[in-house]
């Protein structure tokens, strides 16, 4: 899914002079075509950030279900929008990218009208199953529809606003979603489906039909069914080992997990259309790159559910006010973020990244250091958040222009969605370790939870800095 500041490599909005520009047969206006595509990614950028400040209000609302069961509701988007991603792409180019597009956004809708009218918890979160399958599949074709219809020259520009706009929805997601449920958790879902509506209407205008005329082999299905395994097999190991006391069942998990993750490595490497092509994962600058947003996205992730329950747990925020008190991190990171694609063009996208990813571990030294049971917003809270939200507005730039950065232009769309993978993989593990070390939340549960994953969100924070910094020697020189 799109996310604060995302970047096109400079390969992929190359303005080199050629012939002259003859977009798609019954493609509209290049400006209708952004229009369409724009508020798509918008609405998928809102709905990462619009759930995770009702989770303490779905919890109530079903019984006061555990942190665990409710973190569910995160982890199951997140896990099948990783899954379907790469093979979503790759079914657009075989069956029709305007196709997979409109497909995608009807399940994306009827996946929100599902979990707005969910009668018990397993019912939302196989409801977020069907939104997160939706989101895969609108991601990429929104893109690989986008670039075609836009003349060379305005490509990086409009690649530019297309991230902007996600941006913007990413920072509207706190203080919207604080609103809305203070209406009811039911409307962060409503209020998608008549935006999902405008997008579906358009897209029949002006969007064209493109596919691959070479016919690629359709995607790997059994590779798709194994990742998904062996994340939600790993997801569950770190959620349940608390109440399961860590005994052989979390270790079960754990093993499960390996062993189909083995299976789906010698999928990847025998089948023609594998949902992680290994020939990517070899170029040194994307592997480094990849990894380094997966440890982002864990502390990322991990940081936004931490801070909802904190502020609404220890402080006893209403969710409204959570909710505001949230929205300058990523209106922050939004702000930073097109600075730091013109910073990476200067000086590398991996020393960019390293800074970002260090001033990120700063803000949350802040955090473990300076906030306590006792409110202190807006001596303590916010500047520390401030200080986090720059890192992310400059270390998430810098994970797409530096893996990229160094593919093949044929490769670039499956490196981009597979980065994506790799960073929802992240999320997911990030919540899950979360809640692993949370346990059941009281007051005091909560602080401690809190600082722990702090220390949690520094290391891996460090980590990506670390695994950025070494691009430059992987590849010789830092693009």
């Amino acid at each position: 899914m799109p996310t604060i500041g995302t970047q096109a490599s400079p390969a992929a909005a190359s303005t080199a002079p050629g012939p002259p520009f003859s977009p798609p047969p019954g493609a509209g206006h290049p400006r209708a075509v952004f229009a369409v595509l724009a508020l798509a990614v918008f609405v998928s950028a809102l709905d990462v950030f619009i759930v995770n400040i009702a989770v303490p209000a779905i919890q109530a609302d079903f019984g006061d279900s555990s942190v665990a069961g409710v973190s569910w509701v995160l982890n199951a988007y997140a896990i099948v929008f990783a899954a379907l991603l790469v093979p979503a792409g790759k079914l657009g180019d075989v069956v029709g990218r305007r196709r997979v597009f409109a497909v995608g956004l009807v399940a994306f809708g009827l996946g929100s009208a599902l979990c707005a009218i969910s009668p018990s918890l397993e019912f939302l979160i196989a409801a977020r199953v069907l939104q997160g399958a939706g989101a895969a599949a609108v991601t990429p074709a929104s893109l690989g529809l986008l670039l075609p219809s836009i003349p060379p020259r305005r490509r990086a520009a409009a690649i530019g606003a297309w991230s902007a706009l996600g941006a913007v929805g990413a920072a509207s997601g706190p203080s919207l979603g604080g609103l809305l449920t203070q209406i009811g958790w039911h409307w962060i879902f409503i209020v998608n489906i008549p935006l999902v509506a405008i997008v579906l209407v358009g897209a029949y205008r002006v969007l064209p039909e493109i596919r691959d005329p070479a016919r690629p082999p359709l995607p790997d299905g059994a590779g798709t069914l194994l990742l998904v395994a062996a994340v939600s097999l790993a997801t569950l190991g770190l959620v349940q080992g608390h109440a399961w006391n860590w005994d052989a069942r979390v270790i079960g998990c754990f093993a499960a997990a390996a062993v189909l993750t083995a299976g789906f490595a010698v999928r990847a490497r025998r089948h023609p259309a594998p949902v992680l092509e290994p020939a990517i994962v070899r170029v040194p600058a994307f592997a480094l790159a990849s990894l380094s947003a997966a440890l982002f996205y864990a502390a990322f992730s991990a940081m936004l559910l931490a801070n909802v329950l904190f502020l609404t747990g220890v402080w006893h925020y209403s969710i409204l006010q959570a909710g505001l008190a949230l929205t300058p991190g990523p209106i922050v990171a939004a702000a930073v973020a097109p600075f730091a694609g013109k910073l990476a063009q200067r000086v590398g996208p991996g020393l960019v990244g390293a800074a970002g990813a260090l001033l990120f571990a700063s803000g949350s030294v802040m955090f473990v250091v300076l906030i306590g049971p006792e409110p202190a917003y807006w001596s303590r809270f916010l500047p520390a958040m401030l200080v986090g939200g720059a890192g992310v507005g400059l270390a998430l730039p810098a994970f797409t222009i530096a893996a990229t950065a160094t593919l093949a232009p044929q490769k670039l769309a499956t490196g981009i969605g597979a980065q994506t993978m790799f960073r929802q993989i992240g999320s997911t593990f990030g919540v899950a370790a979360f809640v692993a070390v949370l346990g059941t939340p009281t007051p005091s549960t909560v602080v401690g939870a809190h600082d722990a994953t702090r220390w949690f969100m520094i290391a891996s924070a460090a980590a990506a800095a670390l695994a950025l910094a070494l691009i430059r020697s992987s590849n010789g020189e830092d693009r």
